[in-house]
């Protein structure tokens, strides 16, 4: 892993953006990152874009991500991959709806850990384990099952 791993969840407000990028910076805080975060509310509350910025690693100074630096940008909501790709850098990783089966959710309110489980491919460094211990905590109970189901699906 390099230094500082910049990652970017990007969508609409009702998405689960925000819940998404909270569970991975708890997962990396309890692996002794030292993690940043920031987010962009816009007019979420009205479906409006949202995106939130992490960086980890063993030294991070800042929470914003310099442009054109992210490794990772997971874009929930097709219309927002064009308002962001810009922010990838060169050979990072896009991932979109398009690269997931979203018609196999039993609730499409749980896309937002499918997401995270395609992200967890990628973070080779982080038990599978932990993703799932934390979106336990995260979630209320009656919506486990469904949502580690949509991350095992993530993870294909």
């Amino acid at each position: 892993m390099k230094k500082v791993t910049n990652i970017i969840f990007a969508g609409l407000g009702g998405q689960g953006v925000l819940k998404a990028s909270d569970i991975l910076a708890e997962i990396l805080f309890t692996l002794d990152y030292d993690v940043k975060k920031s987010e962009v509310h816009g007019m979420s509350q009205r479906g409006g874009s949202v995106s939130s910025e992490i960086r980890f690693g063993a030294e991070v100074f800042s929470p914003m991500i310099p442009h054109g630096e992210t490794d990772y940008l997971v874009v929930l909501e097709p219309t927002q991959v064009e308002v962001n790709i810009s922010k990838l850098r060169e050979g990072g990783i896009l991932i979109t709806p398009a690269d997931l089966p979203l018609d196999k959710l039993s609730n499409p309110k749980a896309a937002n850990t499918m997401f995270l489980g395609a992200l967890s491919k990628h973070l080779t460094e982080i038990p599978e384990e932990r993703f799932i211990e934390v979106i336990k905590r995260f979630l209320p109970e009656k919506v486990h099952e469904v949502n580690i189901e949509a991350f095992k699906l993530g993870r294909g």
